[in-house]
């Protein structure tokens, strides 16, 4: 099988850079696996590196969404599959970086999303039922579907939604696999975290450089031309400005508001990723500076992890 090199981690703790750097050591191309990264004129925000800052790497699935767009975990798989196959027929290294842990999973894992269609007036219904019971919402996925049931957390509201969705609109059986290993490629996984109290500094540093770069005028002229009901505005970094544009806060309570956001995220982020038993993680704290990282990560990538 061809080699999928993925690095992923915490928002804030130097990925875009050490796939940059990657791909120069192994002829390497990036593709995104972040959830906001890929609308336009959502640059701020996102931290999404320039042109310039991506020093010659090539990199895929970068700001081609319009913010108001539908865009789900099943077109991403699309997308990045794509992306993927392109850059091994080039004879290139695919290097598969972010921090969306969805987005992660629909190229990790064998995951068959559905070609479905929503059936909205079903939907509805599920969610008001949802909203009265989500335990009796359970039960009844665990009638029709126990290994399903066996999956999905009485909270985790729109997966188990559309589930059920799925089994009474179509009457649909087929055994629910949500961590089912993929065997497409080769995958080496490399995760990159930092001491806490380092990752929540940086956090709270790079949020004062997005304000120093425009992100109020940035979130303010989305907001302009698209309204509040769209994509960008379930994102940290932008939803936080709502009550500022309607008068209810101040732009340093803002600004707070979005540091505090972004750490909790960052905290679910390594929830999640600390799942991954194939993850061979790198701390920040056990080298004296990012170009001794990089060494690490790349001798890793190059000599395999068996010869580590």
């Amino acid at each position: 099988m061809q080699k999928l090199i993925v690095i992923l981690g915490p928002t804030a703790s130097g990925k875009t850079d050490l796939a940059i750097q990657a791909a120069k050591a192994v002829n390497g191309e990036v593709v995104s696996a972040d959830s906001m990264q890929i609308y336009r004129e959502m640059h701020i925000g996102t931290a999404r590196p320039l042109p310039q800052e991506q020093e010659g790497i090539a990199h895929h699935l970068l700001g081609f969404v319009d913010p108001d767009a539908a865009y789900s975990v099943a077109c991403y798989q699309k997308d990045a599959l794509q992306a993927i196959e392109e850059i091994l027929s080039r004879g290139k290294q695919p290097i598969l970086a972010g921090g969306t842990g969805l987005y992660l999973n629909s190229i990790l894992y064998d995951l068959n999303f559905t070609q479905t269609k929503p059936n909205q007036a079903l939907r509805q219904r599920l969610e008001e039922q949802y909203q009265e019971n989500p335990a009796l919402l359970h039960a009844r996925l665990a009638e029709l579907d126990p290994a399903a049931a066996q999956r999905i957390h009485p909270n985790d509201k729109k997966r188990l939604i559309r589930r059920l969705e799925i089994l009474e609109d179509t009457g649909r059986g087929e055994p629910y696999e949500f961590r089912r290993p993929q065997s497409r490629y080769e995958i080496q996984q490399i995760g990159i975290t930092k001491p806490r109290q380092t990752l929540y500094r940086d956090i709270e540093r790079r949020v004062d450089t997005m304000f120093a770069q425009g992100l109020e005028a940035e979130v303010r002229e989305i907001f302009r031309k698209y309204g509040a009901d769209i994509a960008a505005f379930s994102a940290i970094g932008y939803k936080e400005f709502l009550p500022y544009f309607e008068g209810k806060a101040t732009l340093e309570e803002v600004r707070q508001r979005i540091k505090q956001n972004t750490r909790r995220f960052a905290k679910r982020q390594l929830t999640w990723f600390r799942r991954e038993q194939q993850v061979c993680w790198f701390s920040t704290e056990d080298f004296p500076d990012k170009g001794a990282l990089a060494s690490a990560v790349i001798s890793y990538i190059t000599k395999g992890a068996n010869d580590e």
